[in-house]
């Protein structure tokens, strides 16, 4: 099997861990080139054509997170001035990352010491997932878990102080993709365009 370089573009550390993850358990053999980490989906959305036009001559993979858009169609066509190119692989999480990090019930669901029923069996429906997340982990019987991913009363944060610390700790230990994929169709989607992608290059 060929190797195929990549480079790769995400919102956050946390959508990092996740394409990293996703990319070691690919069917393909990925090597990651640059990897680019912007300031959230606006930074993404200014630099798109850019990734576009570069891909001619080198795989992008872009990870952005629908939030509050209609569907995710509608927001990449918004976004390219133009038609994409075969090699710009720009993914969606519906609604957010956190969607298909939920989506391996069981595993988080035991990482933090809550109830696996708590969890939708279609993660993608979740209309806000990080405070639903967050609601979660608040019933959990673990204190250590409570205090990373919870903020504190009368805090204006929205997360606990080691919220990215140990949803990472999750994926990169216990996060499986092929279970996710079950609970997540925005999820299955992005493994098999991974799991079939060939570069195209314009001398072809």
């Amino acid at each position: 099997m060929v190797d195929i370089s990549i480079n790769i573009v995400f919102e956050d550390i946390l959508s990092e861990v996740v394409l990293r993850k996703l990319l070691r358990n690919s069917k393909q053999n990925y090597i990651i080139g640059t990897a680019y980490r912007g300031g959230g989906k606006g930074w993404i959305e200014k630099r798109i054509n850019g990734f576009n036009n570069a891909a001619k001559g080198m795989p992008y993979l872009v990870l952005t997170d629908l939030d509050q858009e209609k569907c995710a169609p509608e927001m990449t066509n918004r976004w390219l001035k133009g038609s994409k190119h075969p090699n710009l692989l720009l993914r969606v999480a519906v609604k957010e990352v956190e969607s298909w990090i939920l989506g391996c019930r069981s595993a988080f669901a035991g990482f933090v010491g809550i109830r696996q029923e708590l969890i939708p069996t279609d993660v993608d429906a979740i209309e806000n997932t990080k405070e639903f997340l967050v609601g979660l982990v608040s019933k959990s019987r673990r204190k250590d878990i409570r205090r990373d991913i919870v903020p504190r009363i009368g805090s204006t944060a929205k997360v606990g102080p080691d919220y990215n610390g140990r949803l990472i700790c999750f994926v990169e230990n216990f996060w499986d993709p092929d279970c996710a994929k079950k609970n997540s169709p925005s999820l299955r989607r992005t493994i098999e365009v991974l799991s079939q992608f060939q570069p195209i290059w314009e001398s072809e």
